[in-house]
């Protein structure tokens, strides 16, 4: 490896595995996920020479990737629904009473999921840039391309409707019941 490759790889390399988190939290589909970060880093290389070196790399790579992900998002919504054929329930799981602790972590998991997918996709991707990626609001801010003022917004009525969705006072999804602790 050369030089300027292995300066590259130094810059990139750190950043991926949070660059996965966050596709996978977009796309929720692991295969899909990695391809997505493939692409991205694809085209960061590509175009290495039009970032500006005196800022991080993370809020480049994490636009680039958000914005490739709004792109597919929209030629899918050309192209039409399309169902997945490794869906998998909960069944087993929950057959096995030793897995009941299990099972119940992967509801709330599933309902946890459900209720950021409901969100509306400008609030989860504030969400999931400020809550999980630990962006500063200035540079979610610039990443997405809005006012700090919007990023707030977006993040202060996402979390809000989260948290209703998750207390059941909401429904994510009209055809699935959330799951509610009962003491």
């Amino acid at each position: 490896m050369r030089g300027r490759e292995r300066a590259l790889a130094a810059l990139i390399e750190p950043h991926i595995p949070a660059l996965r988190r966050f596709a996978w939290a977009l796309l929720r589909d692991t295969a899909a996920a990695d391809d997505l970060v493939q692409d991205c880093l694809e085209r960061a290389i590509s175009r290495w020479h039009l970032r500006r070196p005196e800022r991080d790399a993370k809020p480049w790579l994490f636009a680039i990737l958000h914005n490739l992900h709004r792109s597919g998002r929209r030629s899918a919504a050309r192209r039409g629904a399309t169902l997945s054929l490794d869906e998998r329930g909960l069944a087993d799981a929950v057959a096995d009473p030793a897995a009941a602790d299990a099972a119940e972590q992967r509801l709330i998991w599933r309902d946890a999921l459900a209720a950021l997918d409901s969100l509306t996709e400008e609030q989860r991707v504030v969400l999931l840039l400020i809550g999980v990626e630990d962006f500063s609001y200035e540079a979610a801010a610039r990443l997405l391309d809005v006012p700090i003022g919007t990023v707030m917004s977006r993040l202060s009525r996402g979390r809000e409707r989260l948290r209703r969705l998750l207390d059941g006072e909401e429904a994510a999804d009209a055809g699935r019941a959330m799951l509610r602790r009962v003491k």
